[in-house]
């Protein structure tokens, strides 16, 4: 186990379970300090720990130390509430989930140079939905215009889907540690492309 003294700014997020282990949610270094220091922390499973100095105490003259793992466990949190929320959709999240591939030419991109295709164009009644949308280089989308990718004759390199919670979380941080990466591995469905490498 590696124990931190960290510049707090640069502390990475802590990954929040349930006690039964699923993945919840990402937590500050603020919100995981003050679940420890209330007993809220029911189990630690993190290899990394980060330890935090607070005030002096005047009668007894110490600094106050507060260790934090990358993975904690808390007390009555229920991973099961938000099991079925659908993630935001953002192109970010959408890049991402496509690994920064466009699904026509099956190139990777810089995101600058990725766009996101309705796979059932919009004007002919597409959603704009996980389900419909796929990461397109500007060539492959201005190509594809506003047909379906048969009229195209543009065959898709993989289907369109919603992620899961678990790979929702993995596309909103930017600065997994890789306990945590080992970790939320184990929680991903089987489809999951994000953390293949």
């Amino acid at each position: 186990m590696n124990t931190n003294t960290v510049v707090q700014q640069r502390v990475p997020l802590v990954l929040g379970l349930d006690v039964a282990g699923v993945p919840i949610d990402w937590l500050t270094w603020q919100a995981a300090v003050c679940l420890q220091v209330r007993g809220q922390v029911a189990w630690s499973a993190g290899r990394e720990t980060f330890r935090f100095s607070g005030g002096i105490n005047h009668q007894a003259g110490v600094r106050s130390v507060v260790e934090v793992s990358s993975i904690i466990s808390i007390r009555n949190a229920r991973a099961y509430l938000q099991e079925h929320v659908t993630p935001a959709l953002t192109n970010t999240q959408l890049f991402r989930r496509d690994r920064f591939m466009c699904l026509y030419c099956g190139k990777t991109h810089a995101p600058s140079r990725l766009t996101r295709d309705h796979v059932i164009p919009t004007s002919r009644g597409g959603e704009d939905s996980w389900s419909n949308v796929v990461s397109a280089c500007k060539l492959c989308n201005s190509k594809k215009d506003a047909k379906t990718p048969e009229e195209a004759h543009m065959a898709l390199l993989a289907l369109p889907y919603v992620p899961s919670r678990v790979e929702a979380m993995v596309l909103q941080n930017r600065r997994i540690l890789a306990d945590q990466m080992e970790f939320l591995r184990q929680h991903l469905p089987k489809r999951s492309l994000i953390l293949r490498g």
